[in-house]
């Protein structure tokens, strides 16, 4: 083959373009299984979904089989299902056992049999999945998280049960805050007491649930102190210490920051909390007039979060304020070692980073150099401990990152802002998640204490935004566009487009439409905020579960969307911006989850997501 003069030059250009294009390590993320879920619809219909990998091609197909008593498998489709990935079996006997598997069909060819989901004989019609649990006299299931504790490439459920609570503010005795594991069959795993030296609130204990070893194996971790109480019944420091002064504020004393197995509940490593309380009224006044606040309100305020921080391995990261002095310290747990990778400190008020945290946080790569950043409200900390931006615009209580305009590049944040005495500015404002700049804002001087932001109608591309107050539904650009949503809490991919819905206490709606859903017997946490105990994309197809607790507080039920769709997306967990988001959920103030890519009406195909899977090492 002769070569011309200039395609020799068109192939050199195209190599030096190609070299100039990042290039990008592979996160190690979480291998999990088919998660199929099978749910009893009527007398003799069952909807069944599972998931698709983010590792997996586009061209995957599935065949459904269906094992009825002792009978043989029969398969359900009479050709390999490539739509979505759920489907509707009617005709079954629930008077015996059921159980559902896939096989997934790559070139003609069937690959291994899922994991299969047992539907037992006269399983009722209802539309969740129960966990009985052994909640302790007096206490209450609280906030979720999730991760695969044991290995078998299936979720399981780190639950915090909360007895007796009190806010910063508030002076009183708690009672000790309990974290229980579960698998998803409601088998029991371990029980962490972390003691009398642990307020029990909101803003006090956040946890972290990930595998950051890389071992296929999640880990837990949070804030400990003497008295504590692991998995396997050692107790961290002295149990005999009782730090807790006459209003019941624990403002002395060591405090510790701890990684546990999530196989056992086992303390495996333990180290000073970074950063320490030092001087307690420097961090911040009560409302923004410099005055210090010496009763504990403003120093023991936490966050925290899992970062992909070198592009590869997840690190946690622990936060302390945000009123005024703002600290977040980034930790490895590498080969059984756990080492501090950085501490970002704001230190005082001439810092332009003090004042600008949240009631909480996301994580997301902004900058698009595949290391993650931490949006923390009003600014934004690059992957290596210093401060990327401030947009000056304060503390606040909501927050959603994304690429909420996909008209334009990158990723936006929508926030909302408190006004404290002696601060003015927006209430409500969108800036671009890598630079800062402020494209819109409204409510101006107002203190704005809810907002969301994703796209909820499904006759427009891109996300809206409300907020309280708002008067009205706005697109990205600022511009009135409907009437404002009732429901200013959570949001949910439930039924079968790709807006998301309204998850507002125990009840979905459609924007615009009908109630989807009412969890009659269930119950949401955290007061007015009305607030799952978690929402992810656990098992199934692409849609989020919905996990509530009963009235009795005896059990978990988790809810599972059963309308078909014909929309076919890999999992939202193999997601890494999602997959953090789950991580953060419970922290502080709790907020909805966000992909980092613009899902919803009118999206391209989703990206294929960087990453290698873990295989567990049992």
């Amino acid at each position: 083959m002769n070569f011309k003069p200039a395609d020799l030059k068109f192939c050199f250009l195209f190599l030096v373009m190609i070299s100039s294009l990042p290039v990008f390590a592979q996160r190690q993320m979480e291998k999990l299984g088919r998660g199929v879920v099978a749910i009893r619809q009527g007398a003799d219909s069952v909807f069944v979904s599972w998931r698709i990998l983010g590792t997996e091609p586009d061209d995957i197909a599935f065949n459904l089989y269906r094992k009825t008593g002792n009978l043989s498998p029969l398969k359900l489709n009479k050709i390999p299902l490539t739509k979505g990935t759920n489907f509707q079996d009617v005709g079954i006997n629930p008077d015996v056992e059921n159980s559902y598997f896939v096989k997934a069909v790559n070139h003609n060819q069937e690959e291994e049999a899922s994991k299969p989901f047992i539907l037992e004989a006269k399983t009722p019609v209802q539309q969740y999945l129960n966990i009985p649990l052994k909640t302790p006299v007096g206490y209450t299931p609280n906030d979720a998280s999730v991760g695969d504790l044991d290995g078998d490439g299936e979720y399981d459920i780190v639950l915090h049960q909360t007895g007796k609570s009190r806010d910063n503010s508030s002076n009183g005795i708690t009672d000790p805050p309990i974290f229980q594991a579960y698998k998803m069959d409601g088998t029991f795993l371990w029980e962490i007491n972390l003691g009398k030296n642990i307020r029990e609130g909101a803003h006090y204990t956040q946890f972290m649930v990930y595998d950051l070893d890389g071992d296929g194996i999640a880990e837990f971790a949070c804030k400990t102190a003497d008295g504590t109480t692991d998995g396997i019944g050692k107790v961290i420091g002295d149990s005999t210490k009782d730090y807790r002064n006459k209003n019941g504020k624990i403002l002395e004393g060591p405090e510790f920051f701890t990684i546990f197995s999530g196989k056992t509940g086992e303390a495996l490593a333990t180290t000073a909390y970074l950063p320490e309380r030092g001087d307690i009224g420097a961090w911040g006044g009560k409302g923004g007039n410099g005055k210090n606040d010496n009763s504990g309100n403003r120093v023991d305020r936490f966050t925290a979060c899992i970062a992909y921080l070198d592009g590869i391995h997840p690190s946690v990261v622990m936060g302390r304020g945000y009123y005024g002095r703002t600290v977040l310290a980034a930790w490895d747990w590498r080969n059984g070692k756990l080492t501090s990778r950085w501490v970002f400190d704001s230190k005082d008020g001439k810092n332009p980073f003090s004042g600008m945290g949240n009631h909480n946080l996301s994580v997301a790569d902004v900058d698009g150099d595949g290391k993650d950043e931490i949006i923390f409200g009003s600014m934004c900390v690059d992957d290596n401990g210093k401060g990327l931006y401030t947009t000056g615009l304060r503390h606040g209580d909501a927050l959603h990152v994304s690429d909420l305009d996909p008209e334009r590049p990158g990723l936006e944040v929508f926030g909302v802002h408190e006004i404290e005495e002696g601060t003015k500015g927006p209430g409500a404002a969108v800036y671009d998640a890598k630079t800062g700049k402020i494209l819109w804002h409204g409510s101006e001087d107002e203190d704005v204490g809810r907002g969301v932001a994703d796209n909820i109608d499904n006759t427009r591309v891109g996300a809206q935004m409300w907020w309280s107050g708002s008067n009205g539904l706005f697109d990205i650009k600022g511009n009135r566009i409907g009437e404002q949503p009732r429901s200013t809490n959570f949001l949910i991919y439930w039924d079968g487009d790709l807006s998301r819905e309204l998850l507002d206490g125990n009840h979905i709606d459609k924007y615009n439409g009908g109630r989807l859903l009412t969890a009659n017997g269930a119950v949401a946490n955290n007061w007015t905020k009305s607030t799952p105990t978690l929402s992810a994309d656990l098992f199934g197809d692409w849609r989020e579960e919905l996990i509530l607790r009963s009235y009795d507080n005896q059990s978990l039920r988790i809810y599972t969307t059963t309308i078909p769709s014909v929309h076919r997306n890999y999992t939202l967990m193999h997601d890494p911006q999602y997959r953090l988001s789950i991580a953060w959920q419970n922290v502080g103030y709790n907020q909805p989850p966000h992909t980092g890519f613009y899902f919803g009406h009118g999206m391209k195909k989703a990206p294929k997501p960087n990453i290698t899977l873990v295989e567990p090492h049992k």
